[in-house]
């Protein structure tokens, strides 16, 4: 038998971290009814009626307190889309890393930092709350295209990149490979020759990953580049309910 996802889950309708929380903060709020119904009968001693009393404070206040509860992005400036949240804007490059910002270095990047470079459903998904990079010709006020861009650094359109890869050529090779190191050696109790030497191509040229840009904040897809090409590009945060924010590496 198959297991059903509820569909208000599955089309993300409601965050449900919120939904159990709000549900524990009902649970720890009846119980706090049902020791104040306890302790406010006549029949017990005035002792077990004070402490009736107290716990009913205590428990109302936890109640408040946990219905208070609300998740936080790790970082600052950002943006929350319920369990999940993104840099408000692009990540920061230092000087010494600038045109080093391929694939690699910001899947690592992002992962250093406790989160992870976003898909394009993400990116898209975002792009009406999002100030994505985009063309020149979109609103500076709701994307990242600039008000007053200087021409001796060029005016041009710009893209995001995202995780998500296709390959632009056909075989097993297409998608990189480690290739076959000088001493390795086949199985000989089955009579397999030694495998001969082949370079590894872990950047592979015909591996792209897909870019996307603000589009008037309906969001699109802008082609791909190589894995090996610099790009801008942001990073997501899982949202959580601990924890002081550090300071965005979005610009």
């Amino acid at each position: 038998m198959m297991n059903h996802v509820p569909n208000s889950i599955a089309a993300g309708a409601r965050d449900p971290v919120a939904r159990l929380v709000s549900a524990g903060a009902f649970a720890v709020a009846l119980l706090a009814l049902v020791f104040a119904m306890g302790a406010s009968s006549p029949a017990e001693p005035l002792a077990h009626q004070g402490k009736g009393a107290a716990q009913q404070a205590a428990l109302k206040k936890l109640a408040a307190r946990i219905a208070q509860l609300q998740t936080h992005c790790p970082i600052t400036n950002s943006i929350k889309f319920g369990s999940w949240c993104l840099e408000a804007g692009t990540h920061t490059i230092p000087a010494e890393d600038v045109g080093k910002n391929d694939y690699f270095y910001a899947a690592q990047a992002c992962a250093r930092e406790g989160g992870w470079l976003p898909s394009a459903a993400q990116l898209i998904g975002a792009a009406p709350k999002a100030a994505l990079q985009s063309t020149i010709d979109d609103d500076p006020a709701t994307s990242g295209t600039e008000e007053s861009p200087e021409a001796r650094r060029g005016i041009k359109d710009k893209r995001e990149m995202t995780g998500d890869l296709f390959t632009v050529a056909a075989g097993p090779a297409a998608a990189g490979s480690e290739g076959v190191t000088a001493g390795s050696r086949g199985v000989g109790q089955v009579g397999e020759p030694d495998p001969v030497p082949a370079p590894a191509d872990p950047s592979p040229g015909s591996l792209d990953y897909v870019t996307v840009y603000d589009n008037h904040n309906h969001g699109g897809f802008a082609g791909g580049e190589p894995v090996g090409q610099p790009e801008s590009f942001r990073c997501a945060y899982a949202t959580t309910f601990q924890g002081k924010p550090k300071a965005s590496q979005g610009n």
